[in-house]
């Protein structure tokens, strides 16, 4: 250690160095490199590991150097030594000038730089003589049991060092670490501020979730140019609508077709020079166009899913090409399936029968691809596009992944590069919150659905498609009040065994055709526009067209009930059966009705929505499918 290393210094030559005296075991300051420095006066030392006695110290040296005492025997060491530096266990300097080699007392400042020793581990004074004949003996075995303690005490000290050590410094270093992950995440990260679009508020932990999944067909990224229309300012390309539900037991990913012809809301953009802008609504576009074009952002897509199916997005996430090369790079692979041997030239796809994992470009052709699958449609792609979203999930959340702390770092640093997001989730630590709550849901939960599309009546060849709103309303009644796809199954079964049970006495008998079904709608469910909806609904979708709105009722109820005179069974039973009323609801007079005479459905709290059965949820639309299973395209 030199004199830099030492507070109050100013005196002291750079050169000077703290040099170990043979003598005394002790460091002490050189300060002339042409001369020693004399050894300064040994205080008492504690213990040490045994050592073999040093020789008596002879001549001049002899006569300065005091006698030395076992350090535990020093009768000041139990409490308060007189004159002991405490902190170093060394005694104070005498009040004395040290000496030089011939004896003269040195200048003052050298005294009080020799005052300034550092203080030294403690050593144990040589043992006392012992008697001749057994000094050597007395010595070795006094030393293998003194050395066997000193042993095992010195490796416990040594293990308590380093595992105090290194977790300081773990702790410091995982300080340090994860506020430079934080910064660099936060830096790859791409915001747009859409705040307003879409009815978007934000998300709480006690409230479900919608968010946009956007993918994008910007040709951005390294090799990407080369897939064609490279100048284009993308297009939503691939649409998911993922809705959490509030107790995050489940989760429907709703996807939305390109090529859909649907109406475009006006929205209001902030262009990347500062300006604002007041994009015009469309009617009857592709909704591929509410991005890109004409200077459109996601919060115009945002806003056309809201108007379209009713339910609010609260947040998008958008993405390119890029992040289906880099994600499923970085989880090491995704697994896909398909039932024959596909080389698609224009995706660049080739694959052999079977599973397959695949990742960077292959990943890209096989969500890419028309030609492979299906009827080469928009719609088939979408069913690839599902199983491998599936399986990517699936991957993320296995445990080869999460406790691989290379893959998640590689997974977040490619994940936050590939977005681009709202500003209301546009930092690390939001999206983490978000993540948390989304990873909560079981993939086994998950189910993956499209919006349900008949061809376009308008077109020759078709190329595009419309909404089916007879299906399609339902579905997003089902997603509006927080209903789990993933368990329809099962509970469409179960409510149809108890539905036959209890109906198989009131319900028996002819029914109706439902054109012949008079029938006054009541709203007592609570739910603005009850009545009207289910009107739309019967008269739209069920044939129903001898319905009327009667407003609100009297007063809510609890229960949807159908009031129903003997000689209107056969209706009752009809309506029953399209609006999935159990038998419960139904309510039989006793007097017959007149001949145009309506029924009275009044709605109750158990009303869900236009569409959606009282006995349970709706049916799963077809193709839906849980993202926990694996599905070979076709």
């Amino acid at each position: 250690m030199d004199a830099h290393s030492r507070g109050g210094a100013e005196e002291i030559d750079p050169a000077d160095q703290w040099v170990l005296n043979p003598q005394t075991g002790n460091y002490e300051l050189r300060l002339d490199h042409s001369a020693g420095q004399p050894p300064s006066p040994s205080p008492p030392s504690a213990p040490s590991a045994p050592r073999a006695a040093a020789p008596p110290p002879q001549g001049r040296r002899a006569a300065r150097e005091p006698a030395r005492e076992p350090a535990r025997e020093h009768p000041r060491d139990a409490g308060g030594r007189q004159g002991a530096d405490r902190d170093t266990g060394r005694e104070a300097a005498p009040n004395t000038a040290p000496k030089t080699a011939s004896g003269q007392e040195q200048p003052t400042g050298s005294r009080r730089r020799t005052a300034e020793v550092p203080g030294q581990r403690r050593r144990r004074a040589a043992e006392p003589a012992a008697p001749a004949g057994r000094r050597g003996s007395a010595q070795a075995a006094a030393g293998r049991r003194r050395g066997k303690a000193k042993e095992k005490k010195g490796r416990t000290k040594k293990v308590l060092v380093w595992t105090g050590g290194v977790t300081a410094f773990a702790l410091l270093a995982t300080g340090g670490v994860a506020y430079y992950l934080y910064q660099r995440l936060d830096g790859n990260l791409s915001t747009i501020d859409v705040a307003g679009a879409g009815g978007g508020s934000g998300f709480k932990k006690d409230q479900a979730i919608n968010i946009l999944v956007i993918g994008t067909d910007k040709r951005t990224g390294d090799g990407n140019s080369g897939y064609g229309d490279k100048n284009s300012p993308g297009h939503a390309d691939t649409t998911i609508l993922l809705h959490v539900s509030k107790d995050r037991t489940n989760a429907t990913a709703l996807s939305i077709p390109r090529d859909l012809i649907t109406d475009i809301p006006k929205c209001d953009v902030k262009l990347e020079d500062g300006t604002e802008k007041t994009v015009p609504a469309e009617s009857g576009v592709r909704f591929n166009t509410s991005l890109g074009q004409l200077d459109r952002n996601p919060g115009c897509t945002m806003a056309t899913v809201h108007e379209m199916t009713g339910i609010p997005v609260d947040h998008f996430m958008m993405v390119d090409f890029n992040a289906v090369k880099t994600l499923s790079t970085a989880v090491g692979g995704v697994e896909v399936c398909v039932e024959q041997a596909v080389k698609d030239k224009k995706s660049g796809l080739d694959l052999p029968q079977g599973k397959s994992v695949i990742q960077g470009e292959q990943a890209l052709a096989f969500v890419r691809t028309r030609q492979a699958f299906g009827n080469k449609s928009d719609l088939s792609r979408i069913q690839t596009q599902q199983q491998f979203m599936g399986s990517m999930f699936r991957q993320m959340k296995s445990s080869e992944t999460l406790t691989s702390p290379s893959k998640l770092l590689d997974l977040a640093d490619a994940a936050t590069k590939a977005l681009t997001v709202d500003a209301g989730i546009g930092s690390v630590k939001k999206l983490q919150e978000l993540g948390m709550e989304v990873a909560k849901v079981d993939p086994k939960n998950i189910t993956f659905a499209t919006v349900p599309v008949l061809d376009n009546p308008a077109e020759r060849i078709k190329a595009t498609v419309v909404l089916d709103e007879a299906k399609a309303e339902p579905l997003f009644n089902i997603i509006k009040n927080d209903i789990s796809l993933s368990e329809v199954e099962q509970q469409e079964k179960d409510a149809k065994n108890a539905a036959k049970a209890a109906q198989a006495a009131l319900l028996k008998g002819p029914r109706a055709q439902p054109s012949d079904v008079r029938v006054d709608v009541y709203n007592g469910s609570g739910v603005r526009g009850g009545a009207q909806s289910t009107i739309n609904w019967l008269q739209n979708s069920a044939g129903v067209l001898k319905s009327t709105n009667k407003a609100n009722a009297p007063a809510d109820l609890a229960k949807t009930t159908l009031e129903f005179a003997p000689n209107q069974a056969d209706q009752a039973r009809a309506l029953a059966d399209l609006m999935g009323l159990p038998a419960t609801a139904l309510k039989q007079g006793t007097a017959d009705a007149g001949e145009r005479e309506p029924m009275t459905l009044t709605l109750g709290k158990d009303f869900r929505g236009a569409g959606v059965p009282l006995t349970g949820p709706a049916k799963a639309p077809e193709g839906a499918v849980a993202a926990d299973k694996q599905v070979c395209a076709k």
